[in-house]
């Protein structure tokens, strides 16, 4: 988060991951056949839309496999959605993949109707972080409905999958990421920028399919989705007064989900003293001279941090300073030759950031067959990434990962959207030391009877699963013996936890 050594770590296997590599074999579906459902009118979004003009298309069974169908809004007369149905993945339900088309810009989507009843369960939007790194990672290794293994290097179908109980979208964003592709070079260097294309998506999507209307909609992120998601959740809420006054239907943002995030990262800073010098998830992993070192470093990091990134932004010493708590607090681990995600073991594969089955899929993503059931665009680069450096690179140059993004959590628990930050416990880059930290400095409304809160166990199975606390809408937990992937490591404890939170339930 501080330098651009660890800026490439962060997300699912960070931007530095490039090892997945796809052929491009099936036609051009920019030149296939097409369904408009909305003639593309000349508005703005300051413009009044006479709703009469509007055509939702009315259900997803009117997709069809052997065509796109074209979505479009009133509203958003930059934007608009490619769909068709597909057989990926999870033969048990129906599926979905697509573009989202903003002129030049094409961001690719997977959509997974709920396995328990699509037509009524929530809805729960997913991206991996990075920034720059493809939630395929988190369909295929974590939470979707299937699993990419090394036994067979197939899909295996995964039966504590997140549509178990929700209709479930895996966005490849921003632009430059994964499938996803710019024609002219364009690109994305912020998360107000990603923000933005995100809100429209999903005003067009709920808006053209009315059953989905008035569904609660939970927007879900992890690690670098810890500076996304509360800027995208933010995003949707204020588009809604737009949506309102155009006489259209609101989104029904019910909750934003965090899981090991990168949220603050001054908060961040004395965690990684405590997950490496104190047993505060496993025995000390460093020697007692390097603890010594970062003991003391830690006053002068945090000083020129707040000083040049917080008080008064300040770009050049701002970069001095990460670079410098860098250095001092972050690399001592790097050399230990552990797992950055987790600290419990070793990083048996450093080339693919320490998870061997990410060689496993790519080998699967690889198949030109794979690529034409999901309708790849053709346009995208053979050479492509699961993790794009030159995506985190552009947000790395524009200092995004240098902000907190603390305020837009207040703002949303201010404005009755719930909050979820579970954390594995043996993550050390997003770990649970320094999100229980800005969760309990966090200054808002509730802060006061949260704090009061002290950390109760929490079970599954008759098995303690974690801590947590909770107030006013607000929910902190962790879930013991995961790492940075806590779906991975722990899917029936995730499933556990997700499915509770959805129902509202105490966990």
């Amino acid at each position: 988060m501080f330098s651009k050594p660890l800026a490439a770590l962060l997300g699912l296997l960070g931007a530095a991951l490039a090892a997945v590599h796809l052929n491009v074999q099936n036609s051009d579906p920019l030149v296939g056949d097409y369904v408009e459902t909305l003639v593309p009118m000349d508005c703005s979004p300051q413009s009044a839309v006479p709703n009469a003009l509007f055509e939702p298309l009315g259900a997803l069974s009117a997709i069809r496999p052997d065509q796109w169908t074209t979505l479009r809004h009133p509203v958003f007369p930059r934007h608009s959605v490619r769909i068709k149905q597909s057989n990926f993945c999870d033969t048990t339900v129906k599926v979905y993949t697509g573009y989202i088309d903003i002129e030049a810009k094409h961001l690719f989507f997977y959509f997974f109707e709920s396995r328990n009843d699509p037509d009524k369960d929530d809805v729960v939007f997913w991206t991996n972080g990075g920034p720059g790194c493809s939630s395929s990672l988190g369909l295929l290794m974590e939470l979707g409905p299937c699993r990419v293994t090394n036994a067979t290097g197939d899909p295996t179908f995964f039966k504590e999958s997140w549509n178990t109980n929700a209709n479930v979208f895996f966005v490849d964003q921003p632009v430059g990421v994964g499938f996803s592709y710019a024609e002219h070079g364009q690109s994305v260097s912020t998360s107000e920028e990603a923000a933005q294309d995100i809100a429209a998506f999903v005003a067009i999507f709920f808006e053209h399919f009315p059953s989905f209307k008035g569904r609660a909609f939970h927007m879900a992120g992890e690690s670098y989705g810890g500076r996304y998601i509360p800027l995208f959740a933010s995003a949707v809420y204020d588009q809604n007064a737009l949506l309102v006054e155009q006489g259209l239907a609101p989104i029904n943002l019910t909750s934003a989900i965090i899981g090991n995030g990168m949220t603050d990262p001054y908060t961040m800073m004395d965690s990684y003293y405590h997950m490496t010098c104190t047993p505060a998830s496993v025995a000390p992993v460093l020697d007692i001279s390097s603890c010594v070192r970062m003991r003391k470093a830690l006053p002068r990091c945090k000083k020129w941090f707040k000083e040049s990134c917080i008080d008064q932004y300040d770009e050049m010493n701002c970069r001095a300073a990460s670079d410098f708590c860098s250095a001092e607090l972050e690399s001592p681990y790097f050399a230990t030759g552990l797992n950055y995600y987790d600290i419990s073991r070793p990083c048996y594969d450093p080339e693919s950031l320490c998870y061997p089955v990410i060689t496993t899929i790519s080998r699967f993503l690889d198949r030109p067959d794979v690529r034409t059931e999901l309708g790849v665009d053709p346009h995208v680069p053979k050479e492509f990434s699961s993790c794009s450096p030159t995506v985190g690179s552009a947000f790395d140059a524009a200092g995004d990962g240098l902000h907190s993004s603390m305020d837009y959590i207040g703002a949303l628990l201010a404005r009755k959207v719930r909050v979820l930050i579970y954390v594995g416990t043996y993550d050390w880059i997003c770990n649970w030391v320094g999100n229980e930290a800005w969760t309990l400095a966090l200054d808002w409304h509730g802060q006061q009877d949260f704090v009061a809160v002290p950390l109760r166990k929490w079970h599954v199975g008759g098995q303690v699963a974690g801590k947590t606390r909770s107030a006013h809408g607000l929910t902190f937990a962790t879930v013991d013996g995961a790492g940075h992937m806590v779906p991975y490591d722990k899917p029936t404890e995730a499933l556990a936890l997700i499915n509770r939170w959805l129902a509202q339930e105490v966990l």
